[in-house]
């Protein structure tokens, strides 16, 4: 597989849902580049979601609702060998294609991701982007707003992503790990700091942990997602 890496096509599978904001510049940082396609899946979208990716040319199918069950969905409707994961409010860098090709060449190289960079100026989102790029390259274990990638042939072989209601990515990263190494490339994706502007950048550090250590503990995703959205629910 290796020796054909080099021209592969790349899918970019962007789940959303009321994304009508994010959409158009997600989709934007990924031209130009070589042998891609845009696969976005709606999970029912109630703004201009659809209209304004259908208008920008790139591929829209719909799905039930629920991030792993959409990512799934377009990984199934790509043609590329490779796929990339690209949440809506996540901007790609230039060149990151040539970036994802080589990265998935070295010998051992199971999947990856980019650097994090949050889009606001807080001093207390710095030291968040450096506990995440420390976690990721000490640990392997980047998560889904650091733009994941793995090659076609890997992710069916892994099982795709588990249809969890919260720690789809995650688990993948623990799925992935045990066949072999997690490239992070240090070029960085930046993600919006809506959720952590949202309830704070504190707490929403706090309550991400919480929920790692939970789930870790066995306690279920449905229910640590239910408090999860009522935590959210209570700060918004």
């Amino acid at each position: 597989m290796s020796q054909s890496i080099g021209a592969a096509k790349i899918s970019i599978i962007i789940p959303a849902i009321n994304e009508a904001v994010n959409i158009k510049e997600a989709i934007a940082t990924t031209q130009p580049s070589t042998s891609i396609e845009v696969i976005v899946v709606d999970g029912g979208s109630n703004d201009s979601t659809v209209e304004i990716a259908q208008s920008l040319n790139v591929k829209v199918i719909s799905s039930s609702s629920g991030r792993a069950v959409q990512m799934n969905a377009g990984a199934v409707a790509a043609s590329g060998e490779i796929l990339l994961f690209l949440h809506a409010d996540t901007h790609l860098p230039t060149g990151f294609d040539e970036m994802i090709r080589t990265a998935l060449q070295q010998p051992g190289i199971v999947a990856g991701a980019f650097k994090l960079r949050i889009d606001a100026s807080l001093l207390s989102l710095r030291w968040v982007e450096w506990g995440v790029n420390v976690r990721s390259h000490f640990y392997q274990m980047p998560y889904g707003d650091q733009a994941i990638f793995l090659t076609k042939e890997v992710f069916q072989k892994i099982g795709s992503f588990p249809e969890l209601p919260i720690m789809e990515d995650f688990e993948l990263m623990r799925r992935l790990k045990r066949i072999g190494r997690v490239v992070i490339i240090p070029t960085p994706v930046v993600t919006s700091a809506r959720r952590w502007l949202q309830k704070g950048v504190l707490k929403t550090t706090l309550l991400n942990q919480i929920v790692i250590i939970a789930y870790l503990l066995g306690v279920s995703p449905e229910r640590i997602c239910s408090w999860y959205r009522r935590e959210k629910l209570k700060r918004l």
